[in-house]
């Protein structure tokens, strides 16, 4: 019999329980969307003003001078983020977006030939990836009809063998996610890397919803590139910049998105009409870095250096499973697990119900933050940086007594503008 009891003993007993006290949380609020938006932590609100400091003491001088000169920042903070991804010195750095990091590493990777020439995605993949993808497409003048989707077969989750069937002659590059953003089911990525190189296939990973949740080893599977944000679990902020990989055997490939900041660090203000690529990861930036979007990112790394994401992964595997164990003895038969059962799943539950978007509202207006995803998901995250079990059980109580009660019919059942 699960209790508050329960949930306070295991507070009690967790080690990382104290990290919340490094973040802001509203009074009255619980937050679980953490998986769309991490909260800001003390460090990065520490590291943010040291950059704006930076500016003000330094001016133009701060791109060499000062605590984290600009100028190396996105390197420095690659190398700071590279034992989130598993990856070697030189392989991460941090740039652009989600998307545009996509596009600079399909226009370098994806070199199509009369027999292959098609890109492999999934149809539960995030749209933003799909889009890249056909855009690509077209700019090398091929159809959307190359584009090749895995189907799902419950409409939530893959199967690697169906991921691996999919791999036909024709396939080029395979992008796909570690983490589904819908159902948070993990990808076996060492198993489709494995196949994918076995059939002579360029693949990369979208990490959005892996990184700072689930550790990674895309060094030692062989993974070609990554790409993610860095504002989900890692707390980077709204809009932070993004990250990127690409493993050292492709060292030398040329950016398919030429541009000065990819330049070899020596050379780059020599201002040569011809690119000079740095010879690791650096080199597939393209233009300045947007310098106060990386500074929220100092802090965050540093807490994640501190704690290490297998003791993350830990807590968060025990949080997301006492919320399913809460969930079955508090309102049982009320929702569907859309997420795996097992530790397949990442650091976010999906449940299913038809006024998903309705029970939303209602547990918004309790002060509980879930994310609705259409047509009818309820996104939960405890985070295991800044959530408890006791605000786990305190929130299945609510969601209880919005159910039982009916409250959830007094909103509208559709989406607001975000979710």
């Amino acid at each position: 019999m699960i209790t508050i009891e329960t949930a306070q003993q295991f507070d009690n007993e967790d080690s990382l329980n104290s990290y919340a006290e490094e973040f802001y949380k509203q009074p009255g609020q619980i937050y679980f969307d953490g998986n769309s938006l991490g909260l800001l932590s003390k460090r990065s609100e520490k590291s943010v003003l040291s950059l704006l400091h930076s500016w003000k003491e330094h001016g133009i001088d701060g791109w060499t001078s000062g605590d984290n000169p600009w100028f190396y920042l996105s390197e420095e903070l690659g190398e700071l983020c590279a034992p989130l991804v598993g990856a070697e010195s030189g392989e991460v750095v941090l740039t652009g977006s989600t998307t545009t990091n996509l596009h600079q590493l399909l226009a370098s990777f994806f070199k199509p030939t009369e027999t292959k020439n098609k890109i492999l995605a999934d149809e539960l993949n995030f749209p933003s990836d799909l889009y890249a993808i056909q855009s690509q497409l077209a700019l090398k003048g091929l159809s959307k009809n190359h584009m090749k989707l895995v189907k799902s077969q419950d409409g939530q989750t893959l199967t690697t063998k169906n991921i691996i069937e999919a791999m036909t002659d024709d396939v080029a590059v395979a992008v796909l996610p570690a983490v589904l953003y819908r159902s948070g089911q993990v990808l076996d990525l060492q198993e489709i890397t494995k196949a994918a190189h076995e059939k002579n296939i360029i693949v990369g990973f979208d990490l959005c919803h892996s990184i700072g949740s689930i550790p990674h080893k895309l060094h030692d599977i062989g993974a070609d590139f990554a790409f993610w944000c860095n504002y989900k679990h890692l707390n980077g902020g709204p809009g932070s910049v993004a990250g990127l990989f690409v493993h050292e055997k492709h060292f030398g490939t040329a950016p398919g998105l030429a541009g000065w900041f990819g330049s070899n660090k020596n050379k780059q203000f020599d201002l040569d009409i011809t690119l000079t690529q740095s010879s690791d990861a650096g080199a597939y930036q393209i233009g300045t870095p947007h310098v106060l979007s990386l500074a929220p990112i100092i802090g965050s790394l540093e807490l994640f250096s501190e704690v290490g994401i297998d003791a993350i992964r830990e807590k968060s595997l025990k949080l997301t499973q006492f919320m399913m164990d809460c969930i079955e003895q508090e309102i049982p038969n009320t929702f569907t697990f859309g997420n795996p059962l097992d530790h397949s799943r990442g650091g976010h539950l999906f449940l299913v119900h038809d006024e998903a978007a309705r029970i939303c509202k209602a547990l918004k207006g309790e002060g509980v933050i879930p994310d609705f995803r259409a047509p009818n998901g309820i996104r939960l995250a405890p985070v295991a940086l800044y959530n408890s079990f006791a605000e786990v059980w305190q929130a299945v109580q609510i969601l209880k007594g919005i159910m039982h009660e009916k409250v959830y019919e007094s909103f509208e059942n559709k989406r607001d503008v975000i979710a």
